[in-house]
């Protein structure tokens, strides 16, 4: 049994790298297949893959993840700025710097439990985006955002002031002797980071997360946290101490946050505050509803069609509505664009809080939930082929019950 467990799982990850390395084909037919849109894609499944680690496990939800996100883009760019374009150390540098601020966070914040560590995540998310916002901003650029610059001039005398937020030092750069020409471009090994070398880039590290968050379900550690989501106050009456699988499952959830917000650096290489803003944190929480809170499929689902809403349906404008429409009467033309315009372009959050209200209140379980339903209806049918006929059976049992009635009568 467990080695068929094991199988399974490796099947699994088999079927779920195939898919994602291949997006730019099989997402081409519907117009999803270019890299801005894929990549998006990949970091947030990344985002909503580690976010579920807390959520979907431990029952212990998050409003304030988008601030580990913001962490992991702003120590990325600073990677950029000081050392190297490379993006290995960045990537490597975020996940670090995030998961010791997720530690600290979530030391404070899982003192309490249900709401209050809800407000409690959220106040300190909102704290952090202030703060970069504001009053760091000589880390932070404020609202222009950290970005990139050209290289400071090597022959700088001893007048110089060297500012990092306009000129960059990349240091590691300078002593390979490495040219720039034009904007700097991240890169991996020389391989530009961008178009489709970025998507796969986030590609692989989505399905290394992917991977991680499997194993981790799968393991002792992911049956204690499904334990504390069950029944915590009864693990503790037994004497378990449950806060330190705790305070581990949100320091690896913020080390997942931290990862995505590399990766964003990593393709678009600047960093702003408004990755950590409490929009975020519910993206990422609806994210994880959509497709199935604690499956291992269901966050990444849940961000592909969030994303793709995101996209597509935002850049349906009138002019293409109306030529969409153009085979109906003026008058009737004009009714199908007005309505129809509120829910696509700048209204495409009202079809994606439709879409949410469907799946919450007739499936519960998400997509996931939906797949489920289908799969055991056409197994049932499949291994059951007398079903149907058992079925009319019973049908014509009762209308013949009826009409006996009914005569009777």
């Amino acid at each position: 049994m467990f080695g068929n467990s094991v199988r399974g799982d490796w099947i699994l990850l088999l079927v779920f790298s195939v898919v994602v390395l291949t997006l730019p084909i099989t997402l081409a037919p519907i117009g999803a297949a270019y890299p801005d849109l894929l990549q998006k894609f990949a970091i947030f499944g990344l985002f909503a893959i580690g976010f579920n680690i807390l959520f979907g496990l431990t029952g212990y939800l998050s409003f304030g993840h988008a601030a580990f996100l913001g962490v992991g883009s702003y120590a990325s760019v600073w990677v950029f700025k000081l050392f190297t374009m490379d993006v290995l150390p960045a990537v490597m540098f975020s996940i670090l710097i995030a998961g010791i601020f997720a530690l600290v966070i979530g030391y404070v914040s899982l003192r309490r439990s249900g709401i209050y560590f809800s407000i409690l995540t959220l106040a300190f998310a909102q704290m952090s985006y202030n703060l970069a916002y504001s009053v760091l901003t000589p880390l932070t650029n404020g609202e222009t955002a950290l970005q990139i610059r050209q290289l400071a001039p090597a022959d700088r005398g001893p007048d110089y002031v060297l500012n990092l937020l306009d000129e960059d030092l990349r240091l590691v750069d300078q002593m390979f002797g490495v040219v720039e020409h034009g904007i700097p471009i991240t890169n991996l090994f020389s391989l530009k980071m961008s178009g489709y070398p970025g998507f796969y880039f986030c590609a692989v590290l989505l399905i290394i997360g992917f991977f991680i968050a499997m194993r981790i379900s799968r393991s002792n550690f992911g049956m204690m946290l499904r334990a504390i989501k069950s029944n915590q106050t009864r693990l503790n009456y037994t004497g378990i101490n449950t806060r330190p699988y705790l305070l581990a499952a949100f320091v690896i959830s913020g080390m997942y946050a931290g990862l995505a917000g590399a990766s964003m650096a990593v393709t678009d290489p600047l960093a702003g505050a408004e990755r950590m803003q409490w929009t975020a944190s519910g993206e990422v929480v609806l994210m994880t509803i959509l497709g199935g809170v604690g499956t291992l499929l269901g966050p990444v689902l849940g961000a592909a069609i969030i994303k793709y809403f995101e996209n597509i349906f935002s850049s349906i404008n009138t002019g293409i509505l109306e030529n969409l429409f153009s085979f109906l009467p003026s008058g009737l033309q004009e009714v199908f664009v007005v309505v129809v315009g509120m829910f696509v372009g700048s209204g495409w959050h009202l079809t994606l809080g439709l879409l949410f209200m469907i799946i919450v209140i007739f499936l519960p379980g998400g997509m996931m939930e939906g797949f489920a339903r289908l799969f055991g209806l056409f197994r049932r049918n499949k291994n059951d082929p007398a079903a149907p006929a058992a079925a009319s059976g019973e049908a014509a049992t009762e209308t013949s019950r009826e009409q006996k009635t009914s005569g009777e009568g």
